[in-house]
C-alpha cells in the first residue's frame, strides 16, 4: 500500500529558460522570471533591477568641471567688486546725510556682502549631497529588505537609493537633488539647498537695497526734478538711468520667482525633481503639505515643535 501511495503522487520535472533566469545586482541570488521583464524586483533585498540600459559615456568630464569651476570663481570676484566699488561710490553721499546713518549702511553693507558671498561660496563648492554606502553584491552581506527600491547606478557603478538622482554634469549621484544650477556650477542637493535658498534670500534683500540707496542717492546728485525735468536729461544719461533700472528689476524679479518656486516645493516636501516624476506618474506618491516641512528644512531647533504639537511626530526630511 505504501509503495502504490509513493508512486500515485505527481513529480513535475521542468527545464529552465536561461532567458528567463537573471541574478539580482543587490544580493547575488538568482532569481527566475515568468517572463522577459525589462524592469524587476528582488523578493528578498527589494533592489530593482531595469535590463533595458542605454549608457552613454561622459565625455570630457572633467574639462566640464574646470570651466565651471572657472566660472563660479570669475563671478565671486565680479560681485565683490561690485560690492567694493558700490561702497566706495556712495560712502560720501551716505555721510553726508548723517554719520548714524553712514554708520548704518557700513554695517548693513557688510552683514549682507558676507552673507550673499558665503551663502554663494558653500552652495557653489560643497559637495551637493552623497548618497549612503552601503553594502550590496553578496547574499550573507545583504539582509531582507536592505535595498528596498533600491536602483542601480551603471555611472557610479554602485546602488542608487530612491531619494537620489545621477548628474551627467557632475558625474556623481546627488541625494534629495533638487536641480543642476549653472550659476553656481553644482547641484543642488541636499547638502547645500540650505545655503542656497539663504543665498536667494540675501541675493533679494541685497538687490532692494542696493536699489533703495542707488534711487536715493541719484535723486539727491541729479538736479531736483522741479528745475531740470527728466525730458530734458541728456540723451545718453536717461538711457543709461533707463537700461539699469530694466536691468536691476529683470535681476530682481527673476531671484524672486526662484525663491518663491524653491519655497513652494519645500513646503510641499518636494524637490524640482520629484515633482517632475510625481507628474510623470500621475501623482501616485502624495507628499504632506505644510510648514512643517519649511521648519524641519530649515533645521529649527526642538523647542519650537513644543508649540506645534502637530509637527512633532512628522518624520524628518533629509536625514541619512
Amino acid at each position: 500500500m505504501a509503495e502504490s501511495a509513493e508512486s500515485s503522487k505527481d513529480y513535475f520535472v521542468t527545464t529552465v529558460n536561461e532567458d528567463h533566469a537573471t541574478i539580482c545586482w543587490g544580493c547575488g541570488l538568482r532569481l527566475l522570471l515568468p517572463t522577459h521583464a525589462p524592469v524587476f524586483k528582488c523578493g528578498w533585498c527589494g533592489a530593482i533591477t531595469s535590463q533595458n540600459v542605454n549608457k552613454t559615456e561622459t565625455k570630457c568630464l572633467w574639462g566640464r568641471r574646470l570651466q565651471d569651476r572657472c566660472f563660479v570663481t570669475i563671478l565671486s570676484v565680479f560681485m565683490l567688486f561690485l560690492i567694493c566699488g558700490g561702497v566706495w561710490a556712495v560712502h560720501w553721499f551716505v555721510f553726508s546725510v548723517s554719520y548714524t546713518f553712514g554708520i548704518f549702511h557700513y554695517i548693513l553693507t557688510a552683514i549682507l556682502a558676507a552673507t550673499t558671498v558665503s551663502t554663494f561660496s558653500l552652495s557653489a563648492f560643497r559637495c551637493a549631497g552623497t548618497p549612503p554606502t552601503l553594502l550590496w553584491g553578496s547574499y550573507p552581506v545583504v539582509g531582507k529588505g536592505d535595498l528596498e527600491n533600491y536602483t542601480f547606478c551603471h555611472y557610479c557603478v554602485k546602488p542608487k537609493s530612491p531619494r537620489a538622482h545621477h548628474c551627467r554634469s557632475c558625474g556623481t549621484c546627488v541625494l534629495d537633488m533638487d536641480h543642476h544650477c549653472p550659476f553656481i556650477g553644482n547641484c543642488v542637493g541636499a547638502a547645500n539647498h540650505r545655503h542656497f535658498i539663504a543665498f536667494l534670500f540675501s541675493a533679494v534683500f541685497s538687490t532692494i537695497y542696493i536699489s533703495f540707496i542707488s534711487a536715493y542717492a541719484g535723486l539727491h546728485i541729479w538736479p531736483p526734478v522741479k528745475y531740470r525735468s527728466l525730458g530734458h536729461l541728456n540723451g545718453s544719461g536717461r538711457d543709461l538711468a533707463i537700461r539699469a533700472f530694466k536691468e536691476v528689476m529683470l535681476a530682481l524679479i527673476g531671484l524672486s520667482v526662484l525663491l518663491w518656486q524653491q519655497l513652494c516645493y519645500i513646503y510641499e516636501g518636494k524637490t524640482y525633481l520629484s515633482h517632475l516624476s510625481s507628474q510623470g506618474s500621475g501623482g501616485d506618491h502624495i507628499e504632506e503639505k505644510g510648514c512643517q516641512n519649511i521648519f524641519r528644512f530649515f533645521g529649527c531647533p526642538y523647542s519650537i515643535f513644543i508649540y506645534l504639537p502637530t509637527l512633532r511626530n512628522s518624520p524628518k526630511r533629509h536625514t541619512k
